[in-house]
């Protein structure tokens, strides 16, 4: 009986080691595969940096993805949105963003955390609700409001005027996917000093194309969303914008007013000038997960 239960005792030690020790292999195995995929990211940027310094096209230092930062946008917006802003200057520190997700991943939360206040506007009930969790704070300071409204064009000015976003103000930032290009056309009587808009780079830089309004229908996951540079090239100059650059990803156009650009920006203003291709997929976040705070409650 002794023997047989040592030998079963010992069998379930070794079974328990080998259980360990893949355990152990496992969790190192993602360890490395984050390692290497950080290391493949860097690799990409110095990659671009290294070859564009000298191209014609990528060497001016005017082109604003060469000031990219990543801390809490998609990509490299929120160092290009700091670059227009040392720029041109700021006024009211006042943004609006259009289709916020949760919060953590946009083109204004950085603002947010250097003082600026602003309204966010999203259709999604249950990501409104998990934002007015993470950023209790600047709500409960009222640096921040947070609006749940499915906007088309019908409904987005009375919308915006309803919650008190004000006739100027410093930057707008539009990602809804579909129906984008119909939003900002039907803002006209709004006038942000800087307009961020999400463009479809799948199709070529010349062609004027915008998908087929409806007020309800949303992005299916496929090529038929939004609008060509084109087509918010010449949208924005109905309006008194000029392009003034896109991201290196080919996803979100930069406009400016008219009477702000001077000589800040790389003429000419035209989509055949800051188109850039798509590349989605070629950077992936470095680091840590973005976030806003580090508690559940606001600490009394």
């Amino acid at each position: 009986m002794g023997d047989r239960l040592g030998k079963f005792l010992s069998r379930i030690s070794g079974r328990n080691f080998l259980l360990r020790q893949v355990r152990d292999f496992r969790r190192l195995l993602f360890a490395m595969q984050g390692k290497i995929r950080d290391m493949e990211n860097l690799h990409r940027l110095e990659f671009f940096e290294i070859t564009s310094i000298g191209h014609p096209r990528y060497g001016d230092p005017k082109r604003l993805f060469r000031h990219g930062r990543q801390t809490y946008s998609q990509h490299d917006e929120d160092g290009m949105i700091s670059e227009i802003f040392r720029r041109i200057g700021t006024t009211n520190r006042t943004f609006l963003e259009i289709g916020i997700g949760d919060g953590l991943e946009n083109n204004t939360t950085l603002l947010l955390t250097q003082g600026w206040n602003g309204f966010w506007i999203d259709g999604d009930p249950a990501l409104t609700r998990s934002i007015n969790v993470t950023f209790g704070k600047p709500i409960q300071d009222k640096k921040l409001v947070i609006e749940t409204a499915m906007l088309n064009a019908e409904n987005v000015a009375a919308t915006l005027r309803r919650i008190g976003v004000p006739r100027d103000f410093d930057l707008f930032s539009l990602d809804i996917d579909r129906n984008t290009y119909w939003l900002w056309a039907a803002m006209a009587e709004f006038k942000p000093r800087v307009v961020v808009i999400e463009y479809n780079s799948q199709f070529p830089p010349e062609m004027d194309w915008k998908v087929d309004y409806h007020p309800t229908l949303e992005w299916k996951g496929g090529s038929y969303y939004g609008a060509s540079l084109k087509a918010f090239e010449m949208l924005g100059k109905q309006f008194g914008y000029s392009l003034v650059g896109c991201d290196w990803y080919g996803v979100n156009a930069f406009f400016v007013l008219d009477e702000l650009c001077g000589d800040h920006f790389v003429a000419p203003f035209t989509s055949e000038n800051h188109y850039e291709p798509t590349r989605f997929g070629r950077l992936e976040r470095v680091g840590h997960p973005p976030a806003f705070k580090d508690y559940d409650a606001w600490p009394k």
